[in-house]
């Protein structure tokens, strides 16, 4: 099961002025280089430039189509781009290869388009420690500074898990023998009473479209968080927090 590590498994990329030079001038972070579009300058642009030097961290220069290529957003890119390395994100396929060392509990989203429920999962599931998100690269809000913003950073340090679809992360995990966890509001179990077992993906949906069909099929029990206040439902990003600290709650805390 193991696969070939592409920069999109490895790199956070940034993109714009302002968070380029923040990625640069945060020592947390290791940048493995600078992107800048031919023909632009200015101070912002030498600022970025000296920041990089100052760390030697290469800048590279190429047309501003190729720069809104590798941003994948044509609109607020503003020419420049930094790939951040980040350190525990690694091809989903890599860690199922290994039984003895594969993670225990991981997250599966499917279909979160918006950045900041993406960014807060990141941020709620590192804090309780779970041991893997799954972030497929198609389907969901890609890393960008919106996400990053949302997770204040913890986008960059998260335990992120990657693959092409939530699809391909299904089949995966089904063969890794992982059973697959939905969370509905029509679930016939309670997370709080639900016996998990050792190793469980649980995967969280898009709010308006549901689980894509690829995922829905492979789905072994629906839960649900028990409502009062007749309140239908909760944010996916809530909904994921409160699944996360019970998880780290049946861990011992």
């Amino acid at each position: 099961m193991t696969s070939t590590t592409s920069p999109k498994d490895r790199f956070v990329t940034v993109y714009g002025r302002k968070p380029v030079l923040e990625a640069l001038s945060d020592l947390d972070l290791r940048v493995d280089k600078v992107i800048i579009a031919e023909g632009i300058g200015g101070p912002a642009i030498n600022e970025i430039k000296e920041a990089a030097a100052d760390r030697a961290v290469k800048v590279q220069r190429a047309s501003a189509h190729r720069v809104k290529v590798l941003a994948g957003n044509g609109r607020h890119d503003q020419g420049v781009l930094a790939d951040v390395v980040a350190r525990k994100m690694r091809p989903l396929a890599d860690a199922l290869d290994d039984p003895a060392t594969a993670p225990r509990q991981v997250l599966l989203l499917d279909g979160l388009t918006t950045p900041a429920n993406v960014g807060m999962i990141l941020r709620t599931a590192t804090a309780a420690g779970i041991d893997g998100i799954i972030v497929p690269h198609r389907g969901v809000a890609g890393l960008d500074p919106l996400v990053i913003k949302a997770s204040a950073g913890v986008a960059f340090h998260a335990p992120v898990l990657r693959c092409t679809t939530a699809g391909d992360a299904a089949e995966m995990l089904t063969d890794a023998g992982y059973p697959l966890y939905a969370l509905e509001a029509t679930g016939a179990e309670s997370i709080f009473e639900a016996d998990f077992g050792s190793r469980a993906a649980f995967v969280l949906g898009s709010e308006t479209a549901g689980l894509s069909e690829e995922v829905g099929t492979r789905i072994a029990q629906r839960l649900a968080i028990p409502m009062r206040g007749g309140v239908e439902s909760l944010n996916v990003a809530s909904a994921a927090a409160v699944l996360c600290f019970e998880l780290l709650r049946r861990r011992g805390g």
